[in-house]
């Protein structure tokens, strides 16, 4: 069956069969280290990096070395799930699922002889008991396979790196209709609803994806003045005052008033990978006090990507960035307001918002060649909050930003 389905210029947005075949050998071979016999994915995330797509079903991985066939089991849709992880060219059979009073029938006939790991971080319990009983015949197991498939996912390859370029470059566009269209008078919503129409014309499918549970996101976040220092729930220096109580992050009704600090926090995804970006913005002049607390967290975030970039670890770069801010004055103030402040300076991205390594302590690890980071210092007040974003890639000589950079301004005055 052939689908009338692509990209806004009519690109082939599927992802290339080598990037689905190399990866599941990647999960085979750390299976296979970690002494598991295979793996069920239900996961919409892991599924789509395994299999192209995210249809409802099951992909089972076998171990490097094991019977087990790697299989995509598909309830819905089999048509379209066999189109996306490449047609006759996919990488391993994608056939329909059993029902489930069959599947430990069909599990055992493609060659597992074990109940599978899971992926617990995210498998609901209800689910997990579901399956578990499912497959009672099995050997009971309590394998779970979620870190092992978030760590593979750390490194990513040159094509997923230029997907993050390619969101990278989107979300300038977002910035200059921002710079264009908005100004005095106009609400955090308007310019939120300005970023969002450029997005969405060039692709943005409505869904910013998190690993963290209950943190659902919003994809624009514009603080003017008072409401860069209203606190909410999201694990961020930012949250903006949002919509209502119900949607209590984002932007807001609040309206753009001369020489506040506007701060402009927005993502865009492309084919699933995620970039993410914060500039400032004001109508006029700001006082002083406001460019010098950005030219700090300008310097704090030099230091941050030059010592990433010569190999120190991710929890070394958050100290490092940490003592500057307090040097500078910034103790109280750094990422959010007590009893507010979020403890980090930045968090991986990839397919996922919140992906690691963080940028904070704990995080013993340098950021390796394949990683994707987005470094974000900031500083909030009561009357208003400061500071900049950008998403780069550790790369042999440093690291690459992937979006804005130099080259759109820090702070645009409307």
């Amino acid at each position: 069956m052939d689908f009338d389905l692509s990209g806004p210029e009519g690109e082939d947005w599927r992802v290339p069969v080598s990037e689905l075949t190399d990866r599941r050998r990647r999960v085979s071979d750390a299976l296979a280290e970690a002494g598991y016999e295979s793996v069920m994915v239900e996961d919409p995330v892991e599924l789509y990096w395994l299999t192209g797509g995210r249809q409802s079903g099951i992909l089972v991985i076998g171990a490097s070395g094991s019977d087990v066939e790697t299989t995509h089991l598909v309830k819905k849709s089999l048509p379209r799930a066999i189109w996306e992880s490449g047609g006759s060219d996919s990488p391993d059979p994608v056939i329909q699922q059993h029902r489930s009073a069959d599947l430990e029938k069909g599990l055992r006939s493609i060659g597992v002889t074990r109940t599978p790991a899971m992926l617990d971080s995210t498998l609901p319990y209800s689910r997990k008991r579901y399956l578990s009983k499912c497959l009672s015949g099995f050997e009971d197991s309590k394998e779970d396979a979620s870190k092992i498939l978030h760590r593979l996912r750390e490194t990513k390859s040159s094509w997923e790196i230029d997907q993050i370029r390619k969101s990278g470059h989107v979300n300038h566009e977002m910035f200059l209709a921002v710079a264009e269209r908005c100004g005095n008078g106009v609400t955090e919503l308007d310019v939120a609803s300005v970023a969002e129409e450029v997005s969405r014309k060039r692709g943005f499918g409505g869904r910013i994806r998190m690993r963290r549970w209950p943190m659902d996101c919003d994809r624009a976040v514009v603080a003017a003045g008072r409401s860069g220092g209203v606190p909410s729930f999201f694990d961020s220096a930012i949250g903006g005052s949002g919509a209502n109580p119900m949607a209590p992050l984002g932007s807001g009704h609040r309206r753009i008033e001369e020489g506040v600090p506007v701060l402009v926090d927005i993502v865009h995804v492309h084919r699933g990978y995620i970039s993410d970006c914060t500039r400032m913005f004001s109508s006029g002049s700001l006082p002083e006090i406001w460019n010098e607390r950005l030219n700090d967290m300008v310097e704090i975030r030099d230091s941050i990507v030059n010592n990433l970039g010569s190999g120190v670890t991710c929890s070394e770069a958050w100290e490092l960035g940490r003592d500057l801010a307090i040097e500078m004055g910034h103790a109280e103030h750094l990422m959010g307001m007590k009893p507010h402040q979020a403890k980090f300076l930045g968090h991986s991205v990839g397919l996922e918002l919140d992906e690691s390594p963080v940028l904070a302590n704990g995080f013993d690890r340098p950021m390796h060649e394949g990683c994707t980071m987005a470094i974000e210092p900031k500083v909030v007040y009561d009357d208003g909050a400061v500071g900049t974003e950008d998403t780069w890639a550790a790369g042999k000589d440093g690291l690459e930003c992937l979006t804005s950079g130099k080259s759109f301004p820090l702070h645009v005055e409307w």
